[in-house]
């Protein structure tokens, strides 16, 4: 009796659940997208060309500096001319002598 009982339960709430879905699957006139036209090769060629076409106006427009790599705004400083090897020397004894008086202020509490 009860595996009668269960069975009948399951077929009507099989017909509700199949209700339900079917419910669910009505849509709004607009909900899907809009037909694309299609495009013979030709307006294909003509628009890649078109694309060309501005990528190069686009690129010529763009100044290269002299030394053929585009920088990205102020990103890099202007280079220095040649240092010598005495400069090169004072200028890192003087990053170390200021690393370490900034590493004995931090030491001492400061």
């Amino acid at each position: 009796m009860n595996k009668q009982i269960l069975i009948a339960g399951l077929l009507v709430s099989q017909a509700f659940i199949g209700t339900a879905f079917a419910a669910g699957e009505v849509e709004a006139a607009d909900s899907k997208a809009a037909a694309t036209k299609i495009v013979t090769p030709e307006e294909k060629k003509a628009a890649r060309a078109e694309r060309k076409a501005n990528g190069a106006a686009a690129a010529k427009a763009t100044p290269v500096p002299q030394g053929g790599e585009v920088a990205l705004g102020d990103s890099k400083s202007a280079a220095s001319g040649k240092v010598s090897a005495e400069e090169k020397k004072a200028a890192r004894a003087k990053r170390k002598a200021e690393g370490a008086a900034a590493a004995k202020a931090e030491k001492n509490g400061q």
